[in-house]
């Protein structure tokens, strides 16, 4: 069976960045399961994804622009310290929510200087090439519900 729309897919995959250095990886745990066409992985990735069976492994390298987009400078800001109430250590990689202009988003502590603290909107590895290594291990048809819901139910999936 093929990796197509309204099916379930199941891989385990290695990320690199153009270093060769790994970002994330499925090794040592369960392959990652996700409902293709629904977006629930990222645009190239998925596109990569379709037609391909159990057993396949191939390495795909997908650009910024079908990865987690290209890095906006408009999204980097300096903030004042005193935004932050409630938070006692501040420093730089962690991560808060925020209302931005499209709604809730995640920024990203990048420096602390005095009382001004620079963070960015941007998704870690927006602007980066994503070098994928996968191995395809499952493909089925999705369920009803599976399908109506737009994720994948039980085991390696969302449990309700």
């Amino acid at each position: 069976m093929q990796i197509a729309e309204r099916r379930v897919a199941a891989f385990h995959y290695t990320l690199t960045n153009d270093k060769g250095e790994v970002i994330d990886s499925s090794a040592g745990r369960e392959p990652l399961v996700y409902l293709h066409g629904v977006g629930n992985i990222v645009p190239g990735l998925e596109r990569e994804m379709s037609g391909k069976k159990a057993g396949d492994s191939f390495n795909v390298v997908v650009a910024p622009e079908e990865g987690y987009g290209v890095h906006h400078a408009q999204l980097i800001q300096q903030v004042p310290r005193e935004a932050f109430q409630g938070v006692d250590t501040i420093e730089p990689g962690m991560q808060f929510h925020a209302n931005g202009p499209q709604g809730p988003m995640t920024v990203t502590v990048t420096a602390v200087d005095g009382d001004t603290v620079t963070i960015d909107g941007n998704h870690p590895l927006a602007g980066q090439a994503l070098h994928f290594a996968i191995e395809v291990t499952d493909v089925r048809d999705a369920s009803a519900e599976e399908i109506q819901h737009g994720h994948v139910h039980g085991a390696g999936g969302h449990h309700h």
